[in-house]
């Protein structure tokens, strides 16, 4: 079979040579890989805030502190955020037509995960380091 009787593209496109950029890959794979990730990290985050509902202040600073406690749960904010930044960014991609606001909704989801990420981190490791906000 010759690739001119199986192709889906114009002969337009055939002849120019263009074709998808390739870059929809990887992005699909990180949505997957951050949701697969997300299924374990977030049922050990309900399960711990089940038990910790109740608790007083100091009882969860102490809970935080646990490094077991602290490595998941800046995985699962650290998970939740890039799956968050990813599902904007696709919705972003779908509905905005120009390029400017399209560009500048893409940054500015890049920036608000990014900081979001570092304040949450920043907390965590404060909690888990010195036992204290």
């Amino acid at each position: 079979m010759s690739s001119k009787t199986n192709s889906f593209r114009t002969p337009l496109s055939r002849a120019r040579g263009l074709g998808a950029a390739h870059h929809g890959v990887s992005h699909f794979i990180a949505e997957r890989v951050s949701g697969l990730a997300l299924v374990p990290l977030l049922l050990w985050g309900v399960f711990a805030a089940i038990r910790l509902a109740g608790a007083d202040f100091d009882t969860v600073v102490v809970w935080v502190a646990l490094p077991m406690n602290a490595v998941l749960l800046s995985l699962l904010f650290i998970a939740l955020l890039v799956h968050l930044k990813n599902a904007i960014q696709v919705v972003i991609e779908d509905y905005v037509e120009a390029f400017a606001p399209k560009a500048a909704l893409i940054i500015g989801n890049l920036f608000l995960c990014m900081l979001a990420g570092v304040a949450g981190i920043v907390s965590i490791l404060k909690i888990a380091f010195t036992g204290a906000l």
